[in-house]
């Protein structure tokens, strides 16, 4: 059997050193922004934490790490023989253009959305992996991957700490990033100790987020996030459909308004900005979103999680966004919104009511005289939300 890390021999240490000096070196090369080791031992504060949020209700019904939180944080389970974690960083771009002028109201997508970064990430950690087999060992790349809960193993490895928001924050740098990691056979030198908490007094990611959803220093309940709120399934929440604004694809607002990002982008564009290229798919056109059929929205959209690969919840988001921010007045919006209310789907047609409604054009709602569906009633009989008169609109997407 073979010895444990911390009972090999000098000449076997400079080896693993050497290699993992190597193997950093190939990373970088290959588009990896951090580099690091982790223990390859259980995760046990990380399957703590997955455990009782799921248990009181915070995971809103999430899946990913939380569907099995004893696989995903025991590498072991993923490669037997683990005795070892690389994790690698991928910065993605975090200046955010100016929504287009033309073209018609725009939802906005978060910023690791912008184009597919996991797939870049994943190029990366698989020229590690290749290095790793040809000395002789084996591994497994794992990036936006369920059986591992990356930003726990990225703190354990050195990279950063965790922020109030939850995030990883890599000193100097940041968390615009997107994480994976390599489990691998070989025993490599983890590092030495984690980066030490940035945060301090500062709480601007709690007060920030626009729907209150940062409960706790580092706890975020996701029946009030955005971001997951965009992914789930069924009805979106009344209570945060204002607050959704123009977002119809993830959430950004607590990494906005972080201070270690402002800072990097204020003074490190290098290290912790970009800006967006043409790739960059940084808004989308409401109306054109509304108007394709099923294959061509996932076509477009596909890279991005729709559960069940059913495109009408990014379509429900689309609607939401556009009674938040068109011009009411608008033909080419009110004829969209007629659609939708005639739409075979009753949920569509249930959001289109609330859009409708929420634009102050009530006299569209003759379209759904004689409406049957409950939920569809039920959107008709409530108070509604605030409606908005033509000089309330934000243009093409704008706050």
């Amino acid at each position: 059997m073979p010895r444990p890390s911390d009972h090999r021999e000098p000449g076997d240490r400079q080896l693993a050193r050497e290699l993992a000096v190597e193997l950093e070196r190939v990373g970088r090369a290959a588009g990896l922004d951090a580099f690091g080791i982790a223990p390859p031992g259980p995760l046990e504060r990380a399957r703590t934490a997955l455990e009782e949020r799921k248990a009181d209700g915070l995971h809103a019904g999430m899946a990913f790490t939380y569907r099995n939180p004893e696989r995903s944080t025991t590498p072991s389970r993923t490669l037997p023989g683990v005795r070892a974690i690389i994790v690698g960083a991928h910065r993605h771009a975090s200046e955010v253009p100016a929504a287009p002028d033309a073209g018609g109201p725009a939802g906005r997508v978060a910023r690791y959305a912008w184009r597919d970064h996991y797939a870049e990430l994943r190029r990366a950690l698989g020229e590690v992996a290749v290095a790793l087999r040809t000395a002789g060992h084996r591994a497994v790349v794992l990036a936006d991957d369920n059986t591992i809960v990356d930003r726990e193993v990225a703190h354990r490895a050195g990279l950063g700490w965790f922020g109030k928001n939850a995030n990883l924050l890599l000193p100097g740098r940041g968390s615009w990033f997107v994480l994976g990691s390599v489990l691998t056979t070989a025993p490599l030198p983890p590092a030495e100790q984690p980066v030490a908490d940035g945060c301090g007094a500062c709480r601007r990611c709690l007060d920030g987020c626009p729907t209150g959803a940062i409960v706790a220093p580092g706890v975020v309940d996701a029946r009030r996030c955005l971001a997951w709120l965009v992914q789930k399934p069924g009805s979106f929440p009344r209570p945060y459909r204002e607050s959704l604004h123009d977002r119809i694809y993830g959430c950004d607002d607590c990494q906005e308004v972080c201070p270690p990002n402002v800072r990097a982008g204020r003074h490190e564009p290098g290290a912790g900005a970009g800006a967006a290229d043409d790739a960059d798919e940084t808004w989308v056109p409401l109306l054109d979103l509304l108007s394709v059929d099923d294959a061509t929205l996932l076509a477009r959209h596909g890279r991005w999680y729709i559960a069940n690969r059913e495109p009408r919840w990014l379509r429900r988001n689309a609607l939401l966004a556009l009674g938040n921010v068109a011009e009411p007045t608008d033909r080419m919006v009110a004829g969209t919104l007629e659609r939708y209310l005639a739409h075979e789907d009753p949920m569509l047609r249930a959001h289109a009511v609330w859009a409708v409604r929420r634009l102050g054009r009530v006299d569209l709602l003759t379209t759904v005289a004689g409406e049957t569906d409950p939920d569809v009633l039920d959107e008709l009989a409530g108070d509604g939300p605030r409606p908005r008169s033509s000089s309330m609109a934000g243009g093409a997407g704008r706050r």
